[in-house]
């Protein structure tokens, strides 16, 4: 169970948010529940709201968190619906809010969920394992159903892939694409080799399908324009991004609402793991943590 997920920065993440006994929070991003579960552990008449909108993974968080009783709610839901989950809880105001923006390694670790390049799955990848109505685009369908044109801009667009127009002839050249190996493969074939790779050369393709799929961007503009009005004032907001696209609209809403009085900004250089966490938890590696606080 212990393996299922590791945190992602997680001692800073509590060091910023000051967790405090009494204090309610909510973890917008519960995943398997490991900020959750650490949160948790420092509340004594507190309480946390978990959400998620990954109803897997909410039943994950539920078992792991099953000690701490009443403590926790657990809400199935979008992070960008944080007010009426919190309002629906009969909760007027939080003392703090995180937000970790990554995809769970649970999530990417099987391949049926259709987030992973390593191994076969199905062209998937929404984050509601298909359960909620309004889910109903996949990668399948923007992979063999969309017009080369539009498909090389969303390359280009969500994840800066700069060698979208190849990829995007490939993939139309390559239809019907079967699988996720299939797509990695396809892909892998028409990238241009940019020095030494860190990464595999299909992650920036899969990022920006799995960012179309579940409307990531609109999501988080949402969530990072209703949060500050749930948080109390002293309240801490922090949240984990993992690529420029998800860090510039934060850095970007922080920063407004330092500039408008709401917000102050605490974390004046962004955040970084360190070294050895980077060496144990590679998928750590790409991690940048910010951190407001309600003025």
């Amino acid at each position: 169970m212990g393996e299922l997920h590791t945190p992602v920065m997680l001692e800073e993440v509590l060091e910023w948010l000051q967790v405090r006994p009494d204090g309610i929070y909510v973890d917008a991003t519960t995943g398997a529940g490991g900020h959750s579960a650490a949160i948790a552990a420092r509340l004594s008449s507190g309480r946390l709201i978990s959400l998620d909108r990954d109803g897997q993974a909410l039943q994950i968080a539920r078992e792991r968190l099953s000690e701490f009783g009443s403590k926790v709610s657990f809400v199935q839901a979008a992070f960008s619906k944080i007010s009426e989950a919190v309002h629906g809880l009969g909760i007027a105001m939080v003392d703090g809010v995180l937000a970790d923006l990554g995809v769970s390694s649970m999530q990417l670790d099987r391949p049926e969920r259709g987030f992973s390049f390593r191994e076969a799955g199905p062209l998937d990848m929404r984050m509601s394992s298909g359960e909620a109505d309004e889910d109903t685009l996949t990668a399948d369908e923007i992979v063999n159903r969309w017009p080369e044109q539009e498909l090389a801009d969303l390359l280009y667009r969500e994840a800066e892939e700069h060698d979208s127009r190849r990829i995007a002839r490939a993939i139309v050249r390559a239809r019907p694409i079967r699988d996720t190996a299939h797509l990695a493969t396809v892909v892998a074939g028409a990238r241009k080799q940019w020095g030494r790779q860190k990464l595999h050369p299909a992650t920036k393709t899969f990022l920006a399908l799995r960012i179309a799929v579940n409307r990531e961007l609109e999501e988080l503009g949402q969530f990072l324009y209703r949060t500050p009005a749930t948080i109390n004032s002293g309240g801490r907001w922090v949240v984990l991004t993992y690529h420029s696209r998800e860090d510039r609209p934060v850095k970007r809403a922080f920063q407004e609402g330092e500039r408008e009085g709401t917000l102050k900004v605490l974390t004046k250089h962004v955040m970084v793991p360190s070294e050895e966490e980077q060496r144990r938890n590679p998928r750590s590696r790409s991690a940048k943590l910010r951190c407001a606080e309600k003025v």
